[in-house]
């Protein structure tokens, strides 16, 4: 894969997982309840990590954990 391939692919992996983390915090203060909301959470956190491990393969682990707290801390906050 190209240099220019490989940065566009953690490009949208990145906006992927960003996606996935604002799902997540709607999902917290939307007007789902119990079991539902759970699953929709959880099923947002298996993509990300499906993601995350697409990065491992691009970038290496460090830098993939590196990048996803990034937009975790972007999207989410500390």
């Amino acid at each position: 894969m190209s240099d220019h391939n490989c940065k566009s692919e953690i490009a949208r992996l990145l906006r992927q997982i960003e996606l996935e983390y604002q799902a997540a915090q709607r999902a917290l203060t939307g007007p789902a309840l119990g079991a539902a909301q759970h699953a929709f959470i959880t099923a947002r956190n298996e993509n990300i990590a499906r993601y995350h491990e697409q990065l491992v393969a691009q970038v290496g682990e460090q830098s993939a954990i590196a990048l996803v707290y990034a937009a975790q801390v972007k999207i989410v906050g500390e």
